[in-house]
């Protein structure tokens, strides 16, 4: 069964955390939508140009098994000013549903916009001081709940294999890693 997920996107996205969510999820089935909270093509971190499929703004009004959000400095500060994303992140944790952020996104985002609530989550290592809890920061993925973080790009596979694994189980997550060989 395909699993609808929701990747946003804007200026100064860590691409390579981007990307491999969104490689990831589709080589497990799942139907990624990525939205940008801007242009439709955005300038990622490094230079790389990234087309949308749509705007956060044609998003509104859709439900998702997963919204998960790559990093990126100042990729991070742009989608945690989208009204539009405030609206779909907050409704996706109200409503029990997955999502997700690495590297500066669970902190400058998560954070910012009460998603965290004492929630164990980790981040890159120059947002860890925003984070209220501080136990599980070394962590390279964490999973607390319906919430799921993880540090940067060194750790966007992994991250991204987990999300699978939450999807659809350990098979699944085993398949999809394999020839990738993880």
């Amino acid at each position: 069964m395909d699993k609808k997920v929701l990747v946003p996107i804007a200026e100064g996205t860590e691409e390579i955390e981007a990307v491999c969510i969104i490689d990831v999820l589709r080589r497990a089935g799942a139907a990624v939508t990525v939205a940008s909270v801007s242009e439709l093509q955005i300038t990622a971190s490094r230079g790389v140009k990234l087309v949308a499929d749509k705007l956060i703004s044609e998003c509104v009004d859709e439900t998702y098994d997963l919204v998960v959000l790559p990093g990126g400095m100042p990729g991070a500060e742009h989608l945690r000013n989208s009204k539009e994303l405030e609206s779909i992140l907050t409704s996706q944790k109200d409503q029990g549903r997955l999502y997700g952020a690495i590297c500066a996104a669970p902190a400058v985002v998560f954070q910012h916009h009460g998603l965290l609530d004492q929630r164990q989550a980790t981040c890159h290592p120059n947002f860890v001081n925003y984070l209220q809890k501080m136990d599980a920061v070394e962590s390279r993925v964490v999973v607390d709940g319906n919430c799921v973080t993880s540090r940067g790009p060194g750790t966007a596979l992994e991250f991204a294999l987990k999300l699978v694994e939450l999807l659809y189980g350990e098979d699944k997550a085993r398949e999809v890693a394999a020839p990738m060989v993880m």
